[in-house]
């Protein structure tokens, strides 16, 4: 009987199945990156996008609203980052997917940090000087993390391609938009940086997932190790 190898088992973070369509999104997300980015390099002032979406205030909402933007807006502090990835992370664990819980952190780690690198590369800037715009980190580590938990969702059995990218794609619209709101109604972020925070962690966390996937196979147990030599 043919030996079933070691890493046969182990539940891969981006789905083989989705794979190849998130390669043409990874593309073309970077690509908006990098273009607004040039777009709007040493800018402080809103953009005509920008304008007619919203002015950028400090009080575009009123109560109740507010208070709806200022909580989102915690869960994109470090207090409420950690406390959210800490919950993803457990559930990872609990469903016994540690990659999951690997990309989770991984994800939105460097979501954040490319999101913060770019923000002094382009040097946008949004009510000051001091306050860096482009892109929207709050936004990116949103989109990351329900990137994250879309793609456990879509690595289910039986979830068809069309389905399973309906799905992550959803989930990273709906945060983001979320916490793009947020941060817009807040007078924190322009529009504009808020497409440029969504698009980075559509960029980051697919490539992240596919080198996880590809470092996990390639190492004691993987699949590619856990081949027969004959």
């Amino acid at each position: 009987m043919r030996a079933r190898p070691a890493g046969r088992s182990a539940h891969p973070v981006l789905p083989p199945v989705l794979r190849g369509w998130f390669g043409a999104v990874v593309g073309l997300a970077a690509l908006v990156v990098v273009a607004l980015g040039g777009l709007y390099a040493g800018d402080g002032e809103p953009s005509g996008v920008d304008r007619w979406i919203v002015p950028p205030t400090a009080d575009s909402v009123r109560p109740p609203w507010r208070d709806v933007a200022l909580a989102l807006d915690f869960l994109g502090e470090p207090l409420g980052s950690v406390m959210l990835v800490l919950v993803v992370v457990t559930g990872c664990l609990a469903l016994k997917r540690p990659r999951a819980a690997v990309l989770t952190v991984a994800g939105a780690g460097v979501s954040v940090g490319v999101a913060t690198l770019l923000k002094h590369l382009v040097g946008r800037t949004i009510h000051g000087d001091a306050n860096l715009s482009y892109p929207s980190g709050h936004t990116a580590f949103a989109t990351a993390l329900a990137l994250a938990v879309a793609f456990l969702a879509a690595g289910r059995p039986g979830l068809g391609r069309a389905a399973g990218m309906a799905l992550v794609l959803g989930a990273a619209l709906v945060a983001g938009a979320a916490m793009g709101w947020a941060q817009v109604a807040l007078g924190a972020h322009y529009p504009t940086d808020v497409l440029g925070g969504w698009c980075t962690a559509l960029a980051v966390v697919p490539t992240t997932g596919w080198l996880l996937d590809r470092t996990a196979d390639r190492g004691p147990g993987g699949r590619e190790e856990s081949r027969p030599r004959g």
